[in-house]
């Protein structure tokens, strides 16, 4: 089991939670599908819900009130050291902010921005709360990408904001995607979406929940009210599927384990 207790470097994706309007719904679906468990942490987060599996937090809930016009969503948060000094960074490369910098409590402090390229992104500096308690396996966020309409800005904002590099995985214009390191480890992808991306849907921050089968996971999540916008497919990365949770939240679903592998000849695939 990947689990941690400390904070993440900063730059890596160390924490999601859901925006939904209907936070039952919400965790029926999940809980059915994942495995989840959930604590209500009061009033003195404004009903925010803890996610965890095994005993380890996964991900956050917290109600859409519809007060502010967001469609349910799921948001991504990066690590930062200092939380003030990241804002500042970013609204000189170009962010907006969307939610100043704001102690939690004990749990550290947090702020969320809006990337030069449109997507939403918030920022969270770890006190008693590191963020992910696991991840990287079946029941939790195992992958984090932004999807973007504007690829060159995207590239250098989180280069200067965050901290990235990139390996290049894919150069063309049919498929342009870059892979983010933090202290030489992968933490995040970078893709170029102007052409996948309908005009209404802006540039944004994709989550991945892992499962051992995505496509048994399709069917269960099909069954407790979640629509499929891509099936279940083999990719290089593994076998993904693009779905809508029954509130709205699109989200994606991953397995390490094709449904059909390469072929194995002499010790190379056919």
């Amino acid at each position: 089991m990947t689990t941690r207790n400390t904070p993440f470097a900063p730059g890596t994706p160390c924490w999601v939670d859901l925006f939904t309007s209907d936070p039952e719904r919400s965790q029926a679906f999940y809980a059915a599908l994942l495995g989840w468990e959930f604590a209500d942490q009061g009033e003195a987060y404004g009903g925010y819900t803890l996610a965890t599996k095994d005993g380890q937090n996964v991900a956050g809930l917290m109600r859409n009130s519809g007060d502010s016009g967001t469609p349910d969503t799921w948001s991504t948060y990066l690590a930062t050291a200092d939380v003030e000094a990241s804002v500042a960074r970013a609204t000189e490369a170009g962010a907006t902010v969307l939610a100043p910098p704001l102690a939690v409590g004990r749990l550290g402090s947090m702020a969320v921005l809006v990337d030069p390229a449109g997507a939403v992104v918030g920022l969270w500096q770890a006190g008693e709360h590191p963020g992910f308690g696991r991840f990287e396996e079946p029941g939790s966020v195992v992958w984090a990408e932004t999807h973007s309409k504007s690829f060159g800005a995207s590239r250098d904002f989180y280069a200067r904001v965050a901290g990235w590099t990139y390996d290049v995985t894919a150069d063309s214009d049919e498929f342009r995607y870059l892979t983010a390191q933090v202290d030489g480890r992968p933490v995040a992808g970078l893709m170029d979406s102007a052409r996948f991306l309908p005009d209404a849907v802006p540039s944004h921050w994709a989550v991945y929940l892992g499962v051992e089968d995505a496509d048994a996971a399709q069917a269960v999540a099909e069954a407790h009210g979640a629509t499929v916008l891509m099936g279940a497919e083999d990719t290089p990365f593994g076998r993904i599927a693009d779905l809508v949770d029954p509130t709205g939240a699109p989200f994606k679903l991953h397995s390490a384990t094709l449904r059909n592998p390469p072929a194995v000849t002499d010790g190379a695939t056919a």
